[in-house]
């Protein structure tokens, strides 16, 4: 005789859980988030079992978190489950359900500041010096691309907002809308000028190739793509990174390493800090001050493999 099946009933936060998802897929969360949230929602449950809202205070979660660190999960998993966890009850809140938050209670791990690995010189010199790599798909200007990250410091959506009305030549300076749009002039130096000068005539050729498909729509923008349109951070990300990896760097490098290639690189030839704070258009010092951090490991490193007393 067949045993009838046991029905097991989902506790208060389980329920709970499979709401708040739903109300994330309604949303259009991306589902990478959803995936993390998901099992960190599922852990915090398993941990809560069948306690109601009430009991659930500040050093449950806690409690959740130290099991989470006996499982052997790292700071960086931790935090965010501990992110779920909040976003979880802000719903909850919104929907009525709790009066407080009590994860807003429990501090965020303090997680370890990674540095990010700057190309050195002589790796900028090989991509630069050298002929663009096959993998260019226009290599005019994708060496003008290196040549004004690098060679100026911008930030990609500054480079792709730049206009052709915005290059002095005679003053070898290029007016840049930055964050806020606060515009501010950086200078470029004869590389750059030089790769300007080669791209130019390229993309008016591009151009006026193109000119009965684009119906006399004139193109401000100075980096334009095969179809004679902008180009978007994401294409000039893809392009950093295909071009990078085809002369020898890490597949991590990508435009903002660039950027910070360019205050570490000037910090170490003997540049102001305050120089390079009005390049970069840093509203705070405190921001270009991290650079001085790269500076001081790679000293670091270098007095660590060299100097006989330190081996």
């Amino acid at each position: 005789m067949k045993q009838p099946r046991t029905i097991v009933e989902r506790t208060i936060v389980e329920r709970a859980t499979d709401d708040f998802l739903r109300h994330l897929r309604e949303r259009n969360v991306s589902p990478h988030t959803i995936k993390a949230y998901t099992g960190d929602l599922d852990n915090f449950a398993a941990y809560i079992g069948s306690r109601g809202w009430n009991t659930i205070d500040h050093i449950a979660i806690r409690g959740f978190l130290s099991h989470l660190y006996d499982r052997g999960l790292s700071k960086t998993s931790v935090a965010r489950a501990l992110a779920a966890v909040r976003s979880l009850y802000h719903w909850l809140a919104q929907e009525g359900v709790v009066e407080q938050n009590p994860a807003k209670l429990v501090s965020t791990p303090r997680l370890p500041k990674k540095l990010p690995r700057v190309p050195t010189i002589e790796e900028m010199n090989y991509v630069l010096d050298g002929k663009m790599p096959e993998v260019a798909s226009f290599p005019e200007r994708d060496r003008l691309i290196f040549e004004l990250l690098y060679g100026c410091g911008i930030r990609n959506s500054e480079l792709v907002g730049i206009n052709l009305d915005d290059i002095s030549l005679s003053n070898e300076a290029i007016l840049i809308r930055g964050k806020g749009k606060k515009e501010r002039y950086v200078p470029f130096g004869g590389s750059a000028l030089g790769a300007l000068g080669v791209y130019l005539p390229w993309r008016q050729q591009l151009l006026l190739t193109l000119k009965k498909k684009m119906a006399g729509k004139v193109i401000p923008a100075l980096l334009v793509n095969q179809r004679g349109g902008r180009l978007t951070t994401r294409s000039v990300g893809r392009i950093v990174k295909r071009i990078a990896v085809a002369r020898g760097m890490s597949p991590e490098v990508h435009p903002h390493t660039l950027r910070h290639a360019f205050g570490t690189h000037m910090l170490e030839e003997g540049a102001d800090l305050r120089a390079i704070q009005e390049l970069l258009g840093h509203e705070r010092l405190a921001t270009t001050q991290r650079y001085t951090q790269l500076s001081v490991k790679q000293v670091m490193n270098v007095y660590d493999q060299t100097h006989p007393r330190a081996k």
